[in-house]
């Protein structure tokens, strides 16, 4: 599921047999290799780069480790007020999330991370809006 490239237009593109490849036909082209449908991670380390990939992790653990401290502050704190239990189980949970998003972070699994970081993160507003 990889979108087309600027590098395949028009050369790569054509209806008929191109001048100088009159013995040419679909059945050859089915047969060469399609370079397009390779999904390697050589691939990915060219179109973004590994330092963005690097820069992605190092966010993705510093925003999960901001929100476990967060989370757990909160829990402590709701804790030792008045408040029903719901409210500091519902922290400590969202900071649990946020702490394994900043794992899957470091291993490389950014984009789970994130996901995992606006669950916690929305799991500790539900916590705060029962209050």
């Amino acid at each position: 599921m990889r979108a087309r490239t600027d590098s395949d237009t028009q050369d790569d593109i054509h209806d008929g047999p191109r001048a100088g490849t009159a013995g040419t036909t679909e059945a050859a082209d089915a047969a060469e290799p399609d370079e397009t449908d390779d999904d390697t991670d050589d691939d990915a380390d060219e179109e973004h780069g590994t330092e963005d990939a690097r820069r992605a992790r190092w966010t993705a653990i510093g925003t999960g480790a901001l929100l476990t401290l967060a989370g757990l502050a909160a829990s402590l704190l709701r804790l030792s007020g008045s408040a029903p239990a719901f409210v500091p189980a519902a922290y400590a949970l969202g900071a649990a999330v946020c702490a394994l998003a900043a794992l899957l972070g470091s291993r490389g699994r950014t984009r789970r991370a994130l996901w995992l970081l606006i669950a916690g993160v929305m799991v500790m507003a539900i916590g705060d809006q029962a209050d």
